[in-house]
């Protein structure tokens, strides 16, 4: 297999690509209710944990076996075996990789469909006399099934168009219009939320853990948001840094990425919950929070309905960035493996996503199940299988001169947590929050 020649054309255009990929409805849809859920400031006191220690290592990991040959996730995953002299089974963490985007997606679709149509009704005033304490009632543009799988399907039909344009003339060109206005908007409307607000409750919740909050779900769930935010475990950055070039410094890109990504979690925190407290909601409200109450918040409020339509659409650019990456790994692996045409790699995943989007609308309880499965579960174990890949199956050498811009020291730490800590961390929350999940029974055998 040769080295792929498609490349970055710049260092810009990866890194919007990249925070672009890491920055979606994780920050702005699914941090604020995953801290609501579980312990508010204990969770996010995890999360950075998580972050830090173990997405962190991985996310450089995933981006240096990208970079190796320049192949798909599982192409990467494979040549890099053969050259180690390992197995090419190691492929399945591939296979995984992908699976975990594309169930992502499944679901993810059809919250970024809800967030255009709210984008369209909040503009246009539909939710104009709402009761926030009742939640905001959803009128024509988003009322019932089929108008959920009409927005689903706009959504879909914009990212496999996209993502079949390729890297330079759909990718970079969407993401380097896309990401500098998401910024000014974010930042914009943390700053009204912070004013208008009630910002020293927010700042507490966010910021003054209570520990005894904890428990294995809850530190699951983190670890299922730390990955889920900076888009490791799911193939995503093996298939970005398969078009990186060699004299990338990797270290660095990697610690821009994650970084970026956190803060824009929290800055997502400290524009949702000021409105949030500011009106007397519960901030665990779950999944449905920024759907039910904040509508008919934004538009109480002066100015509230461009306020309002500025957020979801803040919200459907963030979905936008992601969605690509999500589809683009199965995307590569359909042009290498199967020598499919790039329109046809993208249309086929992308029409499985549809119509698994259109049961998870459909079918009672299923989205739940898809987001627990994919968002705790396959992410996480597609993070443990490139830990352990990169730690014990590929020699350090060869690992090193992939990292070849980070000193000494940052590569023993990185190549360290890779090995032991990112492993032994990922599998041991992976196999207590799915024993909490479904009361196996473990935590009792174990004493706890």
């Amino acid at each position: 297999m040769a080295v792929a020649t498609t490349q970055w054309t710049s260092r810009f255009a990866f890194l919007m690509a990249a925070i672009g990929s890491a920055v979606g409805l994780g920050n702005l849809w699914r941090f604020p209710f995953q801290t609501g859920q579980n312990g508010g400031a204990a969770f996010v006191f995890v999360y950075f944990l998580c972050v830090a220690l173990v997405a962190y290592p991985i996310l450089m990991a995933e981006l240096a076996v990208g970079r190796h040959q320049g192949l798909s996730p599982v192409g990467s995953i494979k040549q890099l075996a053969k050259d180690s002299g390992s197995s090419p089974k190691w492929s399945i963490a591939g296979w995984v990789g992908t699976l975990a985007a594309l169930t992502v997606l499944t679901t993810y679709s059809v919250i970024a469909g809800q967030v255009l149509a709210y984008s369209v009704m909040t503009f246009s005033g539909e939710f104009v006399g709402g009761d926030p304490s009742a939640g905001a009632a959803t009128l024509s543009l988003y009322s019932g099934s089929a108008h959920a799988i009409g927005w689903h399907t706009l959504f879909m039909v914009i990212t496999v168009f996209v993502v079949s344009k390729g890297l330079h003339g759909g990718i970079e060109r969407v993401v380097t219009i896309l990401m500098p206005i998401f910024f000014v908007m974010l930042a914009g409307l943390c700053v009204y939320a912070l004013v208008t607000g009630d910002a020293g409750r927010a700042i507490s919740y966010l910021f003054a853990p209570d520990f005894s909050k904890l428990t294995p779900l809850t530190v699951l769930a983190a670890m299922g948001q730390a990955f889920f935010s900076v888009g490791v475990g799911a193939a995503i950055m093996i298939t970005y840094g398969s078009f990186l070039s060699k004299d990338e410094n990797i270290g660095n890109s990697a610690a821009v990425i994650a970084g970026a990504d956190t803060f824009v979690a929290v800055i997502a925190g400290l524009m949702i919950f000021p409105i949030i407290f500011a009106f007397g909601l519960d901030p665990a409200a779950g999944a449905g929070l920024i759907f039910n109450a904040l509508p008919a918040i934004f538009s109480g409020m002066p100015g509230g309905l461009i306020i309002g339509g500025l957020f979801f659409f803040l919200a459907f650019i963030a979905a936008l960035t992601s969605s690509i990456s999500l589809l683009l790994s199965s995307t590569t692996i359909g042009v290498e493996q199967y020598g499919l045409s790039r329109p046809k790699a993208a249309l086929i995943p992308g029409a499985i996503v549809w119509v698994v989007g259109v049961m998870a609308i459909t079918v009672s309880g299923l989205s739940d199940w898809l987001d627990f499965f994919s968002g705790s579960v396959m992410i996480t174990l597609g993070g443990f299988l490139i830990a352990t890949f990169v730690g014990w199956a590929v020699p350090r050498n060869i690992m090193r001169s992939e990292l070849s811009n980070t000193s000494d020291g940052m590569f023993s730490f990185w190549h360290f947590f890779c090995k032991w800590l990112a492993p032994a961390a990922v599998a041991i929350t992976l196999l207590l929050g799915v024993d909490a999940k479904f009361d196996f029974g473990l935590a009792a055998l174990l004493g706890g």
